[in-house]
């Protein structure tokens, strides 16, 4: 069988380009006029695009480069720092869609590749948060290592809701997860020793005596301190980037994908079925911990309304919207989720009415989400 030629990397380059010179007008618009125009203009040019068939090529630039474009990817986000590097809000802004993305990616791991069910996610972030309030207050662990433990109490937390989820499947594991969620804020409510509803103060990050907190000056240029935080939530976020497409593509993530697909199936060609989902049910939590504890540092407060289970959907709707089981839809998907509210304030009030109708136009109308999960490759180098 003939080999398949390979698609060209330039699609993906100025598919890429333009996205981001159009979010970096997005994000620099203030007037409400210029930002529907934008987002309307945004909604037209991919709609055109997928008519004239431009958007498969992209695919299949994205399928056979996807390293090189991740680094392009990179550039493209550090260059959108760059020119708001003075500007607090669009960088909060930006660090807020990083980290959502990390939290997303952890429940990629349940829902896109093992089919567990987590409708707690906020929770788990909130746990998260709430370690990297307490340790940094009470203690003096260096904070990269805080956000370990946030991770680590997360997954630990997670382990509390093994056994109901093991004995259930499909909506009644779901039930599950909504419940830990309704518990957990009441817990934080009435728990002093964490604030109650008031909640808790979070201390700034600091590495090696370097204060997150403070501005920057470099060669008489302004820097903002989100800056810090901006650099320490990229690199997570492409840690975990790396870290889920390789378990993906690994043996781990060809027997989630079976266990998702059949579990009674699986479990007859000898697979443990309790074995994986326990897995990825902590490894998601474990990423969506990791994420909480350093958005608790970059808000400097947590308290229990911010982890409720109207935010839990959220990063649901987030997973829906962008493509159960792709990556990179989640990351178009938050984008879009976290972004466009923010930049329309004459929505604001009616965000979640938002959410819950984009979830369902894309049941009804897309239910593979805007980027669908393409065919698995077992090898990262492996073509059909």
């Amino acid at each position: 069988m003939a080999k398949k030629a390979r698609a060209s990397l330039w699609p993906g380059v100025i598919a890429l380009t333009i996205a981001n010179a159009y979010l970096i007008a997005l994000l620099a618009a203030e007037q409400q006029a210029l930002i529907i125009a934008l987002l309307a203009t945004g909604i037209a040019s991919v709609i055109a695009a997928a008519w004239l068939g431009l958007l498969v090529s992209v695919t299949a630039s994205f399928a056979d480069h996807e390293d090189a474009l991740g680094g392009c990817a990179i550039i493209a986000a550090l260059a959108t720092a760059a020119f708001f590097h003075e500007n607090h809000f669009v960088l909060l802004l930006v660090i807020t869609v990083m980290l959502y993305s990390v939290a997303t990616l952890g429940l990629n791991v349940q829902f896109g590749y093992a089919g567990v069910l987590n409708f707690a996610g906020a929770s788990f972030f909130g746990i998260g948060a709430y370690t990297s309030a307490v340790l940094n207050a009470q203690t003096a662990l260096p904070h990269l290592l805080v956000l370990l433990i946030g991770g680590f109490l997360a997954a630990l937390a997670g382990s509390l809701l093994l056994l109901p989820v093991l004995r259930t499947r499909g909506h009644y594991a779901a039930v599950v997860t909504i419940a830990f969620a309704l518990l957990f804020k009441t817990f934080l409510e009435v728990n002093d020793v964490l604030g109650g509803p008031q909640g808790l103060q979070v201390k700034g990050m600091n590495i090696l005596g370097w204060s997150f907190n403070d501005n920057i000056e470099i060669g008489g240029v302004s820097l903002s301190f989100y800056m810090n935080y901006f650099a320490v939530s990229l690199l997570l976020l492409v840690g975990t980037f790396i870290l889920v497409r390789r378990l993906e593509r690994s043996w781990i993530g060809l027997n989630l994908d079976a266990l998702r697909l059949d579990e009674t199936a699986a479990s007859c060609f000898g697979l443990d079925i309790a074995r994986w989902k326990i897995t990825a049910f902590l490894i998601g939590n474990f990423l969506i911990g990791v994420a909480g504890a350093l958005f608790g540092m970059v808000g400097g407060f947590v308290a229990p309304n911010n982890y409720t289970f109207a935010d839990s959907l959220i990063l649901v709707s987030i997973l829906l919207l962008g493509g159960i089981g792709n990556p990179w839809g989640l990351l178009v998907a938050t984008i879009i989720v976290v972004v466009v509210p923010e930049k329309l304030q004459t929505i604001q009030e009616y965000r979640f009415l938002l959410y819950a109708l984009m979830v369902i136009a894309v049941l009804l109308f897309r239910p593979e989400g805007l980027l669908p999960r393409p065919v698995r490759r077992y090898f990262s180098g492996w073509r059909p």
